[in-house]
């Protein structure tokens, strides 16, 4: 029997053997108790942390022959034939490579049909981002009034490039990184079920490799046990990921607490020896840095590696707070332009000579972390030459934004938003302010894209923007102004309608309509946006 590879075999088929994303499996498992199930689902997140599986999870949870339950018996012929990828009636697409308006039409053509075999037709959509403006617009339709046998599965990795009008039609799962201990508690399991000898450093090496996706874990399981020759050991798995003794890590960090310029030169040096990934050496710096940083603001070591801790306390009692920030800063840029080094030893010599360039002259910290599990640091105070001054109390005045009643979709274009809450904003139009409440109004079509967690986003976006307490008041209904989206919207129906003047006026076009009586596709005209930088 030919070998199969970790990733596929251990591919969970129910939800209790699925890890990691608790806070999407509760909600489908009580969906499906109670009956209450929708008509769409989308699942988000990056890659390998599960949203194709847990797809066919509930595909199966639909089309089980012993009825529609959290936990699917496995052993019914609906069952196994979900498992093997053959069942009928689930129809699973890659939309990356089915991309056009016509594929979207030709796999939509049968959705009025009853199942063949199941109790549910399934359409299960991978990398639905990657569909056309065109395949959307055929997809709402179907996807905002399916017949009572349909269910849409959406799966993406990039649920920003999604129109809107699709979001709200869709109940959104957003699937969490597999934090580094959940990978290594997984591998664990794993190995010991294969008869796997393995050293647990080795398999959390492996864990922090993965950057929070199992399947990438799993396949450098497989690659592991082939590298280490059965046994996975630290030693060997450190040599096969190109990753930095710990002791390495730690101690270039102390040296640069130290401004020891020499010490750091000759560190690289012994690294250099081991054929090192500096990316991830850089990678590590900066994690190790941030969890200093941690530690140092509210007393707890935020790591998955217990035997990191007292490195990462003794790190946050000697550095200023101000060089933690600034090596960290340094770190992740270095990391960034890396590339454009001409090798990467030098690039990473030459990053950590920057952060001592840059180090502040004259100032020293004073820190008191209290005991492990502490709430807060007792205080955490810049001390120069002349007086102590609280950290909170540095921030440039003249950094805040006086308020005036703001251009709306320039203003969220300016605010730290993302994902969800900036689509949320997005679809509100500003009315007023009063006191510190602002006033919005949202589309009612986007009704379901409003949370009191986004409008929370949001009030803490425009609170840090303009330097003051703010919250939001956001009312359903049509507004006198337009939302960014509408005017977005507008302007493309202009440009397009622009285009096609332009076109049909264009004397090219006149004469290739007039020699070969050829039609301008008016409907396939598209505005190409330049980089903008």
């Amino acid at each position: 029997m030919s070998y199969l590879v970790l990733a596929r075999k251990w591919r969970p088929k129910t939800f209790s053997d699925t890890v990691g994303q608790e806070h999407v499996l509760q909600a489908l498992m009580n969906a499906l108790n109670t009956g209450r199930l929708h008509h769409a689902y989308l699942f988000t997140g990056t890659r390998g942390v599960g949203k194709t599986t847990i797809a066919r999870i509930l595909a199966k949870a639909l089309n089980c022959e012993a009825g529609i339950s959290a936990e699917p018996c496995s052993k019914c012929s609906a069952c196994q034939e979900i498992d093997e990828g053959r069942f009928v009636d689930l129809i699973e697409v890659d939309a990356a490579s089915k991309t056009k308006v016509d594929d979207t039409r030709d796999l939509l053509d049968n959705v009025q049909y009853a199942a063949a075999r199941g109790r549910n037709k399934v359409y299960l959509i991978d990398e639905v981002h990657m569909l056309s403006k065109s395949s959307f617009n055929a997809l709402l339709k179907t996807l905002e009034e399916p017949p009572e046998h349909v269910k849409f599965l959406l799966a993406t990795t990039d649920p920003q490039k999604l129109p809107a009008t699709v979001l709200s039609r869709c109940l959104q799962f957003n699937l969490k990184r597999m934090t580094p201990r959940t990978i290594s508690d997984r591998l664990t399991h794993i190995c010991d079920a294969e008869k796997i000898e393995f050293e647990p450093v080795a398999l959390a090496l492996l864990a922090r490799a993965a950057d929070g996706s199992m399947r990438d874990a799993l396949s450098l399981l497989d690659q592991a046990i082939a590298y280490c020759g059965g046994k996975i050991e630290e030693s060997l798995t450190a040599t096969m990921l190109g990753t930095i003794d710990r002791d390495h890590t730690i101690r270039l960090i102390n040296l640069l607490a130290s401004n020891d310029a020499k010490g750091i030169i000759e560190t690289v040096r012994e690294i250099d020896e081991q054929f090192p990934n500096y990316a991830r050496l850089l990678d590590d710096i900066a994690r190790d840095l941030q969890r200093v940083a941690v530690f140092q603001t509210v007393g707890i070591c935020d790591s998955e590696d217990d035997y990191s801790e007292k490195d990462i306390s003794e790190l946050a009692n000697v550095m200023p707070v101000s060089d933690v920030q600034l090596f960290y800063q340094i770190a992740i840029m270095g990391r960034r332009d890396l590339h454009l080094a001409p090798d990467p030893r030098s690039g990473v010599e030459m990053t950590f000579l920057r952060m001592l360039t840059f180090k502040p002259a004259g100032t020293e910290v004073k820190i008191s972390t209290g005991s492990k599990g502490s709430k807060g640091v007792d205080a955490v105070r810049l001390a120069t030459k002349s007086k102590t001054t609280p950290i909170q109390s540095m921030q440039p005045k003249n950094m805040e934004k006086v308020w005036s009643d703001p251009d709306w979709g320039a203003l969220v274009s300016n605010l730290e938003l993302s994902g969800a809450s900036r689509l949320l904003a997005s679809n509100c139009a500003y009315l007023k302010r009063e006191g510190s409440t602002v006033f919005l109004g949202l589309d009612p079509r986007s009704e379901s894209m409003l949370t009191k967690q986004r409008k929370g986003f949001i009030a803490d976006s425009l609170s840090k923007y303009f330097g003051e307490n703010l919250t939001i008041d956001i009312e359903m209904g049509s507004a006198a102004e337009e939302t960014p989206i509408q005017q977005e919207s507008r302007k493309s129906d202009e440009q397009l309608e622009e285009a096609r003047r332009s076109l049909e006026q264009d004397p090219n076009v006149k004469s290739l309509k007039s020699i070969f009586g050829a039609n301008l596709q008016t409907d396939t005209i598209e505005i190409i946006s330049g980089d903008k930088g």
